[in-house]
């Protein structure tokens, strides 16, 4: 039997044939390959040279345009960073810039670089609220229907051709569903109603009814067949105090992720308050709320699993809901941190910004916000209030990305006026 020879590196105990330390000197293969993979790195570090895309650029369509272009992967090139976020370039841009972008989406879509149109198309819809009804024809010609919230603004005609196509395109029905959801309008109101009353053959296809899915565009159809809004058009964006985002509100009493002095009865832990506003303020006046603060508050731990119900008192003070339904299955609380051990220093924006800025979960803005679509990052999912049985409105979210770094998932906060009871819906990829 061939005696083997111990590795050459300091602290490896692996013992090798005297064939491969002739081809290694006298080391491991895994230490070979770690000592050819440092060599590499190295190389390509002193070899590196940086590259700046947008050196001379002022313009802010043309910086745009590099932002939106894909880039070649080359480990010998590093790109340097634009200093403004994409979705601050969108929110700045003029009128004329916004209409030069939509042209270009559709000059891309003429060559069917459908990716990157899009993308223009969602960030000037989202960003600005852009009516971009003249691409509407384009996406629907190549069969684009993966992001429904395009086609909010669609004519008529746009419209009446998705609803007939609905009936035949079986790939794209879910799309289309959704799509119709958007737009929302008094046809697709009543359209949804005829289907609810007499369903088609193809609903048996569906995992849900197709009014459910005017959910994604932030409104139900009522028992009766009438549209009722879940979201309020009034958006406020929630940051951090030290970020210029359109100068910051003190004018209204406004807190975010403090320790609440309640106990969850679940794990024993202090819950938490995800916010705690004055119902004055713009975000909040139109639920007619008889309290000078609304407070939103769950278990950062238990509402990762269950919907969390709060009761609130003739003051708009909390409690603990007897709605409340223990999972099956909750992790162990010593094992998990508390999201307000860290204090945060979060304020509401100065001024509205698009109602659709944060609809698109995949985009890569800054999330939290009071009012405004939400960021489903799943399906969306409205709180049934456990004492009426309609939906609850959607009142706004905290993205824990945008708190930690190193966090993900995002806490939807819902109200039923009616009976004064709050809600937390808890998603993560």
């Amino acid at each position: 039997m061939t005696e083997r020879i111990s590795c050459k590196t300091e602290g490896c105990n692996a013992t090798i044939l005297p064939s491969t330390a002739a081809k290694t000197g006298g080391i491991c293969m895994p230490c070979y390959q770690e000592q050819e993979r440092k060599k590499q790195q190295a190389y390509i570090k002193q070899h590196r040279k940086t590259v700046n895309l947008y050196e001379g650029l002022t313009d802010h369509v043309d910086i745009l345009k590099v932002m939106h272009a894909p880039k070649k992967h080359d480990p010998f090139i590093e790109y340097v960073p634009y200093p403004i976020s994409k979705e601050q370039i969108y929110i700045s841009l003029s009128d004329q810039e916004a209409d030069c972008m939509l042209t270009y989406a559709m000059e891309l879509l003429a060559v069917h670089n459908e990716s990157e149109a899009e993308d223009i198309l969602l960030a000037l819809v989202c960003y600005r609220d852009v009516n971009i009804s003249d691409a509407l024809l384009d996406l629907i010609q190549q069969g684009l229907f993966d992001n429904p919230i395009l086609f909010k603004d669609a004519t008529q005609d746009i419209r009446n051709q998705l609803l007939e196509r609905v009936e035949w395109d079986e790939d794209s029905r879910n799309h289309l569903l959704l799509i119709l959801g958007w737009i929302g309008d008094t046809v697709v109101i009543e359209q949804f109603r005829k289907w609810r009353m007499q369903p088609p053959k193809w609903v048996e296809q569906l995992f849900v009814t197709p009014e459910t899915y005017a959910l994604d565009g932030g409104w139900e159809l009522t028992p009766d067949g009438e549209r009722r809004n879940l979201i309020n058009q009034l958006c406020y964006a929630i940051r951090q105090a030290d970020e210029p985002y359109n100068e910051l509100n003190v004018e209204h009493h406004a807190r975010f992720l403090e320790t609440s002095h309640l106990t969850c009865p679940w794990c024993n832990r202090k819950l938490t308050k995800l916010m705690d506003v004055a119902t004055s303020h713009p975000a909040l006046q139109y639920l007619k709320l008889q309290m000078e603060t609304l407070q939103v508050i769950t278990c950062d731990l238990c509402g990762g699993f269950s919907t969390i119900y709060m009761e609130l008192d003739n003051r708009g003070v909390p409690v603990w809901s007897r709605y409340n339904q223990e999972p099956d299955y909750l992790p162990d609380a010593d094992d998990v941190n508390s999201s307000t051990e860290t204090p945060h220093n979060l304020m509401l924006a100065q001024k509205p910004q698009s109602p659709y800025y944060a609809a698109v979960w995949t985009m890569s803005q800054l999330d939290s916000q009071m009012g405004g679509h939400p960021s489903w990052v799943q399906d969306s999912e409205y709180p049934i209030c456990p004492c009426c049985t309609r939906r609850m409105m959607f009142i706004g979210q905290i993205d824990y990305a945008d708190i930690d770094e190193y966090a993900e998932g995002i806490f939807y906060m819902f109200i039923c006026p009616k009976d004064r009871i709050t809600a937390t819906v808890y998603q993560q990829s």
